[in-house]
Parts: C-alpha cells; structure tokens; sequence
C-alpha cells in the first residue's frame, strides 16, 4: 500500500506539478499582477505607481468611446458567430457526402486558417483597395467602385468578410469531426421509420450534433471577441474611427494614450464579460446535449 501511495505521488510530481507552476506562473501571476495595476495610476513607463483604488472602474464606465467599440464589438460578434458556423456547419455537411474531392476541398477550405491575421489583414486590404476597386470599374459594379475601407459604413463588413473567410474552415473540421462521429444505426433507423432528409436533419442530426456546436460557439466567440490583428492591419479602426474594436481600443488605451491603469481595468471587463457569456454558452448546450 505505502509503495503504491509512492508511486502515485512520484507520478503526481512529474506530471501535474510542473503543469500546475507554468499554469501559475503564465496566467495566474500576470492575472493578479493586472487586477493590481487596475488599481494605481500606473503609466506603463514610470518605476511609480500609485494606489488610486477603483477610480479607474469609475473611468471605465465614464469612457463613452470604450462603450461605443465594446457596441460595434457585440454586433461584429453577433453577425460573425452565426456567419462562421452556419457556413461551416454546411461545408461539413457537403462534405461528408462523398462528394469527388472532398479532401481537396476540405484542405483547401481549412488553408486561410493558417495564415496570420496581421498577413492576412495586408492581403485583403489591397483586394479591398486594388483587385475590387479595379473589377467594378472594369465590370461596372457600382458596389466595388471605390474600397469599401474607404466607407466608414462598409470598413465594418470588410472584417466580418474577412473573420468569416479565415475561420470558417476551421470550424467546418471541428464538424466534419461530429458528422463523422454520428452513429450509422441511429440514421438507418430513422431512414426506415421514414424520416426525410429535413427531419432526419432537424430531429436526429442537429441534436447529435450540439456536442460540435458548443466547441465551435466557444472557439467562435472567443476569437471574436478578442480580435486585434486583423483589425490591426486590414483598417487600423479606421474610418474615423468606426471599426475600432474594442480589443484595439484597450490597447490604445494603455500603450498609446499611456494610461494603463485604466487601459487594464477595460481589459478585465471584457475578460469578465467574455467569461460570462462563453460560460452560459457552454451551460446551455452542455444542458442539450444528447446521446445517441
């Protein structure tokens, strides 16, 4: 018994302790070090930091702009989310039909997900800029007859088209995993009761298929929130400040304006509000999920 015990604590110290000290010492310290910088008026330069309580809170809700990209944020989140997974959901679905080509197709469709956003920021700008703006002229589309960066109302969907066209081939692997995971039993059976393709899909399929979606909607929602290179480089927030997101927003906030305390306070508040909402994401479909 004792040299059981031993092995199991030898094994526990090789294995989960050196985990656990990198976990602590990359996320948990900087996690507490940043709540305590919420709290000085640090300005990311000076050896000085003051203790000015939750003042910097109080500015936080006071900053009109940090709310206003935190809006644009939500709704670039709400449009993206269900464009990336309605998308790759039916990439997936064409695409575990034995169609010729499938894998080419499946790796072709995967290959934006593995560029950088700040490359692909530069590469969709000049189609943006360039290639659109020379095929309406040419064409005599009046919609790509000047860049759509340029149009403080268009710059806005030049990073969802974008956002779409980079992770939707990711999410499309994460459910071609689920297609191919579904029990051939369950859909025979259902094919013999006499279920068309629309029931199959909407009594059988979809609620086999919430274990992939909650995955998606998480990865999804994260990244979304959380964008910045792309932002970076496809419009730097401009127009006049009408795609500013509030990833870059916070950035600017601490490293350019120099005000990190309260750069730090609004990262915390979109950490906390990212948690929140992923959370109740992973509940809710943890709560639908069903077994075949």
């Amino acid at each position: 018994m004792g040299r059981k015990t031993g092995e199991k604590i030898k094994n526990l110290c090789i294995f989960a302790i050196p985990g656990c000290a990198i976990f602590f010492a990359v996320v948990m310290i900087p996690f507490f070090y940043g709540f305590y910088l919420t709290l000085t008026d640090w300005n990311g330069v000076s050896t000085v930091k003051n203790i000015v309580g939750f003042s910097n809170y109080t500015s936080v809700f006071h900053d009109a702009e940090f709310w206003t990209s935190m809006g644009l944020t939500l709704k670039y989140v709400v449009i993206t989310v269900l464009l990336v997974n309605i998308i790759a959901f039916l990439l997936a679905y064409a695409l575990t039909n034995g169609i010729k080509g499938q894998n080419f197709f499946r790796a072709g469709f995967f290959t934006p997900n593995l560029i950088g956003g700040v490359v692909l920021g530069f590469i969709w700008q000049f189609i943006f800029s360039r290639v659109l703006v020379e095929v309406g002229k040419n064409m005599g589309w009046k919609i790509f007859s000047q860049s759509w960066l340029s149009d403080p109302h268009k710059a806005f969907w030049t990073l969802v088209v974008v956002t779409v066209w980079q992770l939707s081939g990711y999410m499309m692997l994460i459910y071609i995993a689920g297609f191919t995971g579904l029990s051939t039993d369950v859909l025979e059976a259902a094919s013999i009761d006499g279920a068309t393709g629309f029931q199959k899909m909407k009594s059988v399929i979809l609620p086999l298929m919430v274990p992939s979606f909650v995955i998606c909607l998480f990865f999804t929602l994260s990244r979304a929130f959380m964008v910045y290179d792309v932002n970076l480089t496809l419009t730097g927030g401009e127009p006049y400040g009408s795609t500013k997101l509030v990833a870059m927003y916070v950035y600017d906030k601490a490293f350019t304006s120099r005000n990190y305390g309260v750069g730090q306070a609004e990262a915390l508040i979109l950490f906390a509000l990212v948690a929140v909402i992923s959370g109740i994401q992973i509940y809710v479909g943890k709560k639908k999920e069903v077994e075949a």
